[in-house]
């Protein structure tokens, strides 16, 4: 249920996305107007009705062009900034997006006279890093702190929820393959978070209630390994299907071919990335950077994933009334 109205005013880029709808429900229900900043406001309609009426207006912006930023931000009591992408396309580049687009959204809010913007990036962000997604995500944060050094950094391990792109992505091969492929041998550890947790954790950093110029890093409350993960994602969904390890040097070279298509199954930069742990740093835990120094019990995955994988059950949710 949406509180009664605070008053101000937020501007969250990337408001329509798997992350961002949960983002913005959060912050509804704290009472905060909210500012969807999004490419395309026609296909972000659905954020409306997850406040009152009048309370989420989604307007148009385009992080390559600074005055549509600009435009975006005045008036903002707050900014967060969501916008990512997984794979690159036409001139959505991984520098464009997340490097240079992190830069003019800090600038922005800066020129509006915020101290501050919330900026979600990833764990595994490293200007060393073999990945391109990587290294323009570290490009991001940098950029951030450089400009506004009281800005809160928020580094989530993949991201679990109802929209993702991860376990719904092989539930859905499964649903038609015998086989499944484990990049690496299945070895790459996750510490998979659930999106609401995430939200909560922007919303937190929006309200004040985390430190100024710090890095956080979110964790679920398990570290899995690939294999375990799609093991998981088998026994929730009720199917049998063999699990193939597959070579780093294969899978690049699988990865030329799939990259080539319009929506990617996999690239050659996801398997770099995959050749590096995805979890909270020993680091972190000491000095409470975590969802739980931000006062929040991580969800299970055991908790949350049947609520939306049981329709790859072959029966779909009627499965749920038949025998195991």
């Amino acid at each position: 249920m949406t509180t009664a109205l605070n008053g101000k005013l937020v501007t969250v880029f990337g408001g329509s996305g798997f992350v961002g709808r949960h983002v913005v429900q959060a912050l509804a229900r704290r009472g905060y107007r909210i500012r969807a900043a999004v490419r395309r406001p026609d296909l972000a309609e659905h954020l409306q009705p997850l406040g009152a009426v009048g309370q989420i207006m989604p307007v148009q912006a385009n992080l390559r062009y600074r005055w549509s930023v600009d435009r975006a931000v005045e008036g903002a009591d707050a900014v967060v900034n969501l916008v990512g992408i997984l794979y690159e396309s036409g001139k959505q580049s991984f520098d464009s997006v997340q490097a240079f687009g992190s830069r003019a959204i800090a600038e922005a809010a800066r020129a509006a006279g915020l101290g501050a913007v919330t900026h979600v990036s990833a764990i595994g962000a490293d200007p060393r890093s073999p990945s391109a997604y990587a290294r323009s995500k570290a490009a991001g944060e940098a950029a951030v702190l450089e400009t506004l050094p009281d800005s809160v950094i928020l580094r989530p391990s993949i991201i679990f929820g109802p929209e993702d792109d991860f376990f719904n992505r092989f539930a859905a091969m499964a649903r038609l393959s015998p086989v499944l492929p484990l990049v690496g041998g299945g070895e790459t550890r996750f510490q998979p978070v659930y999106v609401g947790d995430v939200a909560a954790a922007v919303a937190k950093a929006v309200d004040g209630e985390a430190r100024a110029g710090t890095v956080y890093e979110l964790g679920g409350p398990e570290v899995k390994s690939f294999k375990e993960c799609l093991e998981l994602m088998l026994k929730i969904t009720r199917r049998q299907r063999l699990l193939i390890p597959l070579p780093f040097g294969v899978a690049e070279l699988q990865a030329r071919i799939l990259q080539m298509l319009p929506r990617p199954l996999l690239t050659v930069d996801q398997v770099r990335l995959l050749k590096s742990d995805n979890v909270v740093s020993a680091e972190a835990e000491r000095d409470g950077r975590t969802l739980t120094g931000l006062g929040i019990a991580p969800s299970t995955l055991a908790a949350i994933l049947p609520t939306y994988l049981e329709r790859f059950r072959q029966h779909g949710q009627y499965d749920a009334h038949r025998a195991a």
